[in-house]
């Protein structure tokens, strides 16, 4: 951590090496638009702790993934929340819906699972609807080790791979119908008010437990849902199937 009061002033070497970086990066920070330009005194920049603050933001934007030029964008439309908030929100955005790990498996054991039925076209089909994503290595990453389980249960039911992949795709279509409703509530509902307020900085927190809170009702109302209608389908299934083989 910087240890950077708001009276100190440090010149670019010291800033650097006190955030962890080369002189170059904070220049090239700079020119990008990512850094507020230095006090300057005479022929000398100097810089505080508003300049340790960003550097630090940064750097913590990075090591959660983030772009150069996708934090740029960040900064630009918060310039008025401080590195705390920013770091709050964007973590909270990007926190998995779930408790679940994915599962690093190599090729050997995909195919100890699946054999033949694990065709290289239906592989490249599983990657394109994210389910499995290479790592190198002739490693895999599975996102959802339920879903994989889900599959080898309905393979135990002899359903084949392919089968289930198809049903998958479908299920993941409608999930995406519902994940776009709920983002286009909180879009529409909080963040485009809050927008419009000119993003003040009090609010910060409040959009961010808004945020929150609306992550489970969006899986617990999903699920309820499901419920309901898996309930109502399985019963008019079962209902036409009796009058079917009464009439036979």
């Amino acid at each position: 951590m910087l240890s950077v009061t708001e009276d100190t002033r440090l010149t670019i070497d010291e800033l650097a090496r006190r955030a962890g970086m080369t002189v170059r990066n904070v220049r090239a920070h700079q020119s990008r638009g990512l850094l507020p330009p230095p006090e300057i005194r005479g022929r000398t920049g100097y810089y505080g702790a508003e300049h340790a603050d960003r550097l630090e933001l940064i750097k913590d934007l990075q090591a959660e993934g983030f772009s150069l030029e996708v934090i740029g964008r960040i900064l630009e439309r918060s310039p008025g929340a401080t590195a705390a908030e920013v770091l709050s929100f964007t973590r909270a955005l990007t926190e998995p819906f779930g408790d679940e790990e994915p599962e690093v498996v190599t090729q050997e054991e995909l195919l100890a699972h699946w054999g033949d039925q694990l065709t290289p076209k239906l592989a490249e089909r599983a990657q394109t609807l994210g389910f499995v994503r290479p790592v190198g290595d002739g490693r895999f990453e599975i996102l959802s080790p339920r879903l994989q389980a889900a599959s080898e249960e309905l393979g135990r039911l002899g359903i084949p791979l392919e089968t289930a992949v198809d049903v998958t795709a479908n299920v993941k279509r409608h999930a995406q119908a519902v994940a776009d409703e709920y983002v286009k509530l909180f879009l529409e509902k909080i963040w485009r008010p809050f927008e419009e307020a000119g993003e003040p900085e009090s609010r910060w927190p409040e959009v961010r437990e808004s945020y929150e809170r609306l992550r489970p009702l969006a899986v617990e109302s999903l699920a309820a849902i499901f419920q309901i209608v898996m309930t109502e389908t399985v019963e008019k299934a079962l209902e036409r199937e009796i009058s079917r083989l009464g009439s036979g």
